[in-house]
């Protein structure tokens, strides 16, 4: 019940705001609005499959200024134009011509995910020193907004832009509880959603966090030096993972450069098209296995 009247409150308050500023033309708009890309018609399309959502959850994760539906317009146009350049460049086998399409239309996302992991490592290494900043001002007498106000202005991005986002959310209205959940949302961290729920329950129930703080930001220091000591043992192993991967595509580009007439019929003719299908996805598998192999989650 307190939950459906406070949203009942907020759904009309913000059908005043709105009324206001048609009443209103030329003053500011106090309503937060998301900008529509110039394909919006696609996102709404593609709104049912939950896809559109996701990937714009990725592009925010990776602090990115794009739109979910301009990126998904993007790898469409990619993988439409490579099939028919493929189809120009006389591939005869179907099946070639689209796997070389959604290669090249995954490229987009694929840079996304790999910006957004970047960017979740960079907040999870200075996390621990973000929760000590949060325990030694609870330490010294502030409550845990001066605690958060400390972590937004004292350490470095991308932690700090995460936390001026919450402060900036507390100061335009927002209940405290409800911006640490946003920011767990946007920040996809097992060990934040620590945090956040640690501090939650302080502001609940009034118990001491500063201990539970501590051994938490203990804790993912242990976690991040024995991940730092298993990729430097298998260092080795993973290079000659990444040899194994690029010898074939070296080889292929040697011969094409030396050999031309040798390679083409790998895409000219169709049963080189099928052993040259065959190879790609081969490679695309195993590097797939191996990467799962090496990613190790502590």
């Amino acid at each position: 019940m307190p939950e459906r009247q406070r949203a009942e409150l907020l759904a009309r308050r913000m059908n005043e705001l709105w009324i206001e500023q048609r009443r209103s033309a030329g003053r500011p708009d106090l309503v937060r609005r998301t900008s529509r890309g110039r394909l919006a018609w696609l996102e709404d399309f593609s709104r049912w499959l939950r896809l559109i959502g996701r990937l714009q959850d990725a592009i925010e994760q990776a602090n990115l200024p794009h739109r979910a539906g301009n990126v998904a317009s993007l790898a469409v146009v990619l993988a439409a134009a490579t099939y028919s350049l493929a189809g120009l460049f006389a591939v005869p086998v179907p099946l070639l011509r689209l796997l070389a399409g959604l290669i090249a239309g995954s490229l987009p996302i694929l840079y996304i995910l790999w910006k957004r992991r970047r960017r979740l490592r960079a907040f999870e290494a200075a996390l621990p020193d973000a929760i000590d900043l949060f325990g030694r001002a609870m330490r010294a007498g502030h409550n845990i907004h001066g605690g958060l106000e400390v972590i937004a202005n004292e350490t470095f991005d991308p932690v700090r832009m995460e936390f001026r986002k919450l402060m900036d959310e507390v100061a335009l209205g927002s209940q405290v509880d409800l911006a640490l959940r946003n920011l767990a949302r946007r920040v996809p961290l097992v060990d934040l959603h620590f945090f956040v729920t640690g501090v939650i329950l302080q502001r609940q129930t009034g118990a001491n966090i500063v201990g539970v703080l501590e051994n938490l930001s203990q804790v993912i220091r242990e976690r991040l030096n024995m991940a730092a000591r298993l990729k430097a043992h298998t260092a080795q192993q993973r290079v000659s993972a990444v040899v194994m991967i690029l010898a074939p595509v070296v080889t292929g580009i040697m011969f094409f450069w030396l050999k031309p007439e040798h390679v083409r019929v790998l895409w000219t003719d169709p049963v080189g098209a099928n052993f040259f299908t065959y190879a790609i996805c081969s490679e695309i598998l195993g590097a797939i296995v191996l990467w799962r192999i090496a990613s190790v989650r502590f």
